[in-house]
Parts: structure tokens; sequence; C-alpha cells
């Protein structure tokens, strides 16, 4: 189905045009970037004289498509001349978005003498003789990997590392900004599980924690799992835990919203890849009433066969009701709709289908699976992965403060204890007397929310373990898909 892209800020261009210096000739220009469909943003004159005018104008667009036909609108103008268009995202990406800086000056011998040779040796026999001091006397005590293989690049597919280098940079940068964490990109090139964990085993001694991201699933189910059992640092793939997390704490104040609980709906998950196992499996622990699960071949059920283990699980432990139609068909009457999957598989119209107070959570980016526009006719509340709409679900409410709490704790390893305890405190964030159907989560740069997921997080490293419950419910997913195929 097709459907009007919204413009963006990740396809912002700024046109540099030379206009006749009369009164009517800039309105002409932002009508017709109006009249093309995009947004502008600014407009600065750069140059002037008698006859001429050269100005700078920036525009939110839908695409890389729409923005050369608002180029091509502009260049059809009369005594318009089109002289410079600019990618403001790639201008941003020139030379990457980090940089390594020294926290200690070295501006004469004695100082060099400490910081290195001789002084350094004594700092390294220290080490040597307690390892444990690596976390005190080095950067392990602050520095998180952040390690791909490039096999699930947001919602690009399998790109490769190199490709994949900029999203974690992206990341890294995301780590400093918001939790003062100092992250570096480690792309690898190889999708072999077995090298992949040995090679995160071989560099953790520079590391407090691993951030695995963008690896696909079911591959990066069973390296984690296995980077778990032989690490002693936190082990965090942001794209299962990450988003189930800020998923949990949406979902906390929307049915806060509606009016309803979590043991009384029914949900349903579009993708049942890394994200929507995480969250399905946050869910389950938390005593959702039921969840279907679907993916490409529709709702997930035990009469499916040659299901991966991970699969196979969800369909044995998931859809009370055996459901075993489409997406449109798994929604009906359901309160809640979280989609991790792909754009525009859903209409208003299968929206209208949902009980009445409905919940949409439609998280693929930059397109959701349905248009949240013709959402929000229908559902009460609606929630994107977009920076442009209200509601914004954004892994980085999460893993900044997951991080900082687990490095300040010590931490040996990342539990569910720390992503309930961190979904809590961004959905606290916001506070009961403030949410409404606009106003579920905290803005990402609320500067309330990395201190209060890092201060949970830290609690719940600190606490002793809960003793087993009577029904110790779902098992671990990641173990169980430790035998899942390698495959992509």
């Amino acid at each position: 189905m097709a459907i009007t892209r919204l413009p963006s800020a990740g396809f912002s261009i700024t046109i540099r045009i030379a206009v006749p210096a009369d009164a009517s000739s800039i309105g002409r220009l932002t009508t017709s970037v109006g009249e093309a469909g995009a947004i502008v943003t600014a407009l600065d004159v750069v140059d002037s004289d008698p006859t001429s005018v050269i100005v700078d104008l920036t525009c939110d667009t839908a695409d890389a498509g729409h923005a050369d036909q608002v180029v091509d609108a502009l260049t059809a103008l009369d005594g318009v001349d089109v002289r410079k268009v600019s990618d403001r995202t790639f201008l941003l990406h020139l030379g990457g978005k980090i940089e390594v800086s020294s926290k200690v000056a070295l501006r004469n011998r004695d100082e060099l003498s400490r910081a290195y040779t001789p002084g350094v040796a004594r700092v390294c026999m220290a080490i040597a003789e307690n390892p444990a001091d690596a976390r005190r006397l080095t950067i392990k005590r602050n520095t998180v990997a952040v390690v791909s293989d490039g096999s699930a690049v947001l919602g690009l597919g399998n790109l490769g590392p190199a490709a994949s280098l900029p999203v974690m940079e992206g990341k890294a940068a995301l780590f400093k900004r918001f939790g003062g964490v100092d992250a570096w990109p480690v792309v690898l090139d190889t999708q072999d599980t077995d090298e992949i964990v040995a090679i995160v085993k071989a560099i953790a001694p520079a590391y407090g924690g691993i951030n695995l991201e963008d690896i696909a699933a079911p591959r990066c189910f069973e390296i984690e799992a296995r980077l778990r059992e032989l690490l002693d640092i936190p082990v965090f793939h942001d794209d299962q835990h990450g988003t189930a997390i800020c998923v949990l704490a949406a979902l906390t104040n929307a049915l806060r919203v509606v009016g309803k609980q979590l043991a009384d709906v029914r949900v349903v998950v579009s993708g049942a890849g890394a994200a929507g196992t995480a969250i399905m499996k946050l869910l389950l622990r938390q005593g959702v009433g039921d969840i279907v699960a679907c993916d490409r071949q529709g709702a997930l059920h035990p009469g499916l066969t040659g299901l991966n283990p991970a699969w196979q699980w969800l369909a044995d432990n998931t859809n009370k009701e055996n459901y075993s139609g489409d997406l449109a068909g798994a929604i009906r009457g359901a309160d809640v709709f979280i989609g991790v999957s792909a754009p525009n598989l859903l209409t208003g119209d299968d929206i209208a289908t949902m009980a009445k107070d409905s919940i949409v959570f439609a998280l693929a980016n930059p397109d959701p699976e349905v248009d949240p526009r013709e959402a929000r006719k229908h559902a009460a509340v609606v929630a994107t992965g977009r920076s442009d709409q209200p509601n914004q679900i954004n892994n980085v409410l999460a893993f900044p403060g997951v991080f900082r709490g687990m490095l300040d704790a010590h931490a040996e390893a990342f539990t569910e204890e720390m992503a309930i305890a961190a979904a809590r405190a961004i959905a606290d964030v916001v506070g009961e007397e403030k949410i409404n159907p606009t106003v579920i989560v905290p803005s990402v740069f609320d500067s309330r929310v990395a201190p209060a997921v890092a201060a949970a997080v830290r609690a719940a490293a600190q606490s002793p373990a809960p003793p087993p419950a009577a029904d110790p419910g779902p098992p671990d997913l990641p173990e169980i898909a430790a035998t899942a195929s390698a495959t992509p």
C-alpha cells in the first residue's frame, strides 16, 4: 500500500539559490518547497547586490527522491539559479563522528614519565598482581565496546561491517552524550558465530561492558548467550534488551492512560526477530494477558513446522487461542499492537478493528508499520520510533543509563531485574500526573532520564538475587536459542 512519507531531518538538504532582488522572490521559493511536500526549516541570506540575492534554503524532505523533486521544482521557477545542493546528513558524517581525546596533559618530561615509561610500569605490575585493579586504574572502568558484524543494520539488512560503522559511531556518540560512557565501535569482518565469540572474548579485557548491535537473529541469541557464559563483564544486545526496556516503559504509561492492566490485555507483536523476541519475553515475565507473535508467515502457533528454536519457543508459549492467520486478522479485538518489523503493513481501517482504547506502537524506521496519522484516528495512544512524531520510543532512553549503572556497580552481568528496574525508571520520569495520550515517555533530551535509569540499574545490581519463584516462568530465550542456525 502506498502512503505519503513524512519529511524528516534525516533527509534535510540545504540549497544555495540566487534569485532576483525583488519583494516576491523569496516568497516564491518557500511556496514552491511547501507545494512539493517538504518543510522549510531555515532560510539565510548569504550575499546580495543591487540585482540579486543569494540564499541558503534548508528543508526537510521524505527521502532522496523527494529531495530531487524539491530541487527540480525550485529550478523550474523563473529567474531562479540553483547553484549547490548539500545533503546535511552526509555533511555531518564527514570524517566520522567521534574521536579520542586525552584526559591527562603531556606538557613536559615529568608528566610523560608518569603517564608512560618508566612510571607506567608500576601500574602494569600492580594490575598483574591484582587484575581487578584494571577497573580502577585503566579505561576499563568506563569503556564499552559497541560490537557489530553488520548483518542487520537498522532496517536495511545485511550491509556488512564497513557500512555498519556510521551506526556504531553514532551509538558511541550517544553513550558519551547521555551517559558519560566512553564507547568505541568494533565492527567485525566475519559473520561466523564461533569467530565473533572468540574475537569478543579476546578483546574483552580492555572493556567494562559489551554492547552487541545490529547482529541478525537468530545468531544474535547464541552469541549473547555464549559471551555471557564466558565473560565477567555485562553483555547487552541493545536491539533486544534496549528495545524491550523502552517498550515496557512506554506500555506501562500507555496502559495508565487507557486504564487497563497488563494482565488483562492481548498484545500482537509484528516481528519475531531480536527486538520482538526480547519484548515478548519481558512482557511474559511481567504477566501480560496474552501475546500473538507475527512474522512473515503470519502468526506463530504450535502447528507450524520448521521453526528455529526461538520461534518454536514463542509458538509454544504464546497465542493461547492458537490463531493461525495473518497480521491484520491478529489485531482484530487486540488491545495493543507493537510493530518492530517493516513499513506499511497495516492501514487505519485495520487499527479500527482493535479493541476500544487501543494502543499502537509502530516502531519500524523510518516508515512505521502503519501511518501514525491514520492510526491516531482510531487508537487512544500511538507511538513510533520517529523524532518528528509524539511519543518517540528510542533506545537512547535506556542503554546509556543502563551501562552507566552497570559500570558504576562493577556489574559482571546484565540481568532481567536490571531491565525491569530501568523500564520503571523511564516510565516514572514522566510522572503519573503528567502522562497523556501524547506523552507516555520522556524526551530523549530529558536530563533526568539517564541518571534515573543508572540509579535504578545500580540498585538492582547491588541487590541480592531474588529467590526462585514457585513457577519459574518462561526460560531464558537466549539459552534456548543457543542451538539456532548461524544463518543470518
